[in-house]
């Protein structure tokens, strides 16, 4: 991957050595969560020890459990760390569910001491994707151009190898496409053990994800054609970013006039839809400040934090604040070798984290898809879609018991919308009763009830009082602690 020039170096700002030794008084991690601070949402609470990497675990645990961050404070300078949070379910509910809330406390708590396992990953009630393990199944890793018909093509040929597609989850942006399948083989219920025809399905992967495409060709804003056989667990969603990332899907195109649909959304969004990304030096105390105003929208805050993250940057201190359907988020960052951004450096991360906010976007009409689960179910159904004209921009395959819960998101080649004729023909031919048609916004989500809270708050007013707020937080009450009584106890 080519990376602009990362940065330029500065000094580390001045904290008191006493301070810097205070996060070790919350060690083992302690997790608070509160039902009574507010009436329409339960803000949950966390401080340990610092280490790189524990935000993306904090907010991984929460948004795998379908929970809607509506506003944060996030703060992990020198050795502590900690995390106040408002979130609600997606219906804009407070969290009450036992088993929810039991599962937030034991993820978060002693487990946080370590990075999270395969293990903490699998058991998340919240998952759909990546639930099954790699000791069950063979999880492989594509790559490539985007066109009509990829996904047809690609389960066709697990399929004719006799490979049954259990889970799946396939994300298109910017003329590229990237997918994580968990499958099995059809003789054994298991991981395809035999090696010839591992490296066969391989293969004949490759081709398809090349597309039979010259280098110069398939590059389209990004990398060459890839397959991979994962040989560990990692979060699906993450792992997506990752691949996307370095694919360098971020690449700016220049793509013709009529583009072949609207995953390519680079050149087809509206304006005022596009994410509004600020950055700044803070050069006494040694931040970049990155300002981010978009639409809100689920795990948000998760595939930001994710890229900044596997950028190799450390989120120092943060506010994040939906409002309606808009969300402003400010993040002051270093890279993890002390040093902030260039101006190179600066605008790479632009187009990084535009990206990564718009991966996830939702294009097209969405379908949903539940019925008993057979070998060739997706090879079937992906090849109905493409044979009446349709494009995948973003698939979700799950298999619950012996039950195929899938939804897609389709557009036609062109990318307007479907013809009612088409949606009619899909039903008549994969059942009125097992597939559901709904119409999709650009973002998957309601708008989150206006909350109340944090509204002075801004890193910009904590950085100006930086001394009352290092010395205030080490005697901070914890367990009586509101996001208005830590503005409180500060004094802001």
């Amino acid at each position: 991957m080519a990376e602009a020039s990362v940065a330029v170096s500065r000094s580390w700002p001045y904290f008191d050595p006493e301070y810097q030794t205070g996060g070790h008084r919350y060690n083992p991690p302690r997790v608070v969560i509160d039902n009574d601070a507010y009436e329409d949402v339960t803000v949950v609470k966390f401080h340990s020890a610092n280490r790189h990497g524990i935000l993306l675990s904090v907010v991984q645990v929460l948004t795998d459990l379908e929970l809607a961050i509506s506003k944060a404070y996030i703060s992990s300078d020198g050795e502590w760390f900690m995390d106040v949070f408002h979130v609600t379910d997606l219906r804009g509910n407070k969290v009450s569910e036992e088993r929810i809330m039991g599962y937030i406390q034991q993820t978060l708590g002693a487990k946080m001491k370590r990075e999270l396992s395969s293990v903490d990953l699998l058991r998340c009630p919240g998952r759909s994707v990546g639930v099954k393990s790699i000791a069950e199944h063979t999880v492989v890793e594509l790559t490539g151009k985007d066109r009509p018909g990829l996904l047809s093509e690609v389960s066709a040929v697990l399929t004719e190898t006799g490979c049954n597609v259990n889970a799946a989850e396939v994300w298109t942006h910017n003329l590229r496409a990237a997918c994580v399948l968990y499958v099995t083989d059809e003789e054994t219920q298991g991981p395809v053990a035999n090696g010839k025809k591992l490296e066969r399905i391989k293969e004949l992967l490759f081709k398809v994800m090349e597309g039979g495409a010259s280098n110069d060709e398939n590059r389209g804003g990004g990398g060459g054609a890839k397959t991979d056989i994962a040989t560990e667990v990692t979060h699906t969603e993450r792992r997506l970013h990752q691949m996307m990332f370095a694919d360098r899907d971020y690449e700016d195109l220049e793509l013709p006039p009529a583009p072949r649909c609207s995953s390519s959304r680079s050149s087809t969004v509206e304006k005022k839809d596009k994410p509004v990304i600020a950055i700044q030096s803070r050069n006494e105390r040694g931040y970049s400040v990155i300002n981010v105003a978009c639409k809100d929208r689920p795990k948000l805050l998760f595939d930001i934090v994710c890229t900044l993250t596997d950028m190799q940057y450390v989120v120092f201190h943060a506010t994040i604040n939906s409002k309606g359907t808009d969300a402003v988020q400010e993040y002051y960052i270093r890279h993890v070798n002390g040093c902030t951004l260039d101006m190179e450096a600066e605008k790479w991360m632009k187009q990084c984290l535009e990206a990564a906010i718009d991966r996830r976007s939702c294009e097209g009409l969405r379908l949903e898809l539940c019925t008993n689960d057979r070998v060739g179910l997706l090879s079937h159904v992906t090849r109905v879609f493409r044979e009446n004209g349709l494009s995948v921009t973003r698939a979700d395959v799950a298999t619950r018991d012996d039950k195929a819960v899938n939804v897609f998101y389709v557009t036609n080649a062109s990318g307007d919308p479907i013809d009612t004729n088409v949606v009619e023909t899909l039903r008549q031919e994969l059942g009125h009763t097992i597939l559901e048609v709904k119409e999709a916004p650009r973002f998957c989500k309601q708008p989150p009830q206006e909350l109340q809270g944090f509204s002075k708050l801004t890193l910009v007013g904590l950085l100006r009082s930086s001394e009352r707020f290092l010395y205030g937080l080490a005697s901070l009450d914890w367990k009586s602690m509101t996001s208005a009584g830590v503005l409180a106890q500060l004094g802001i």
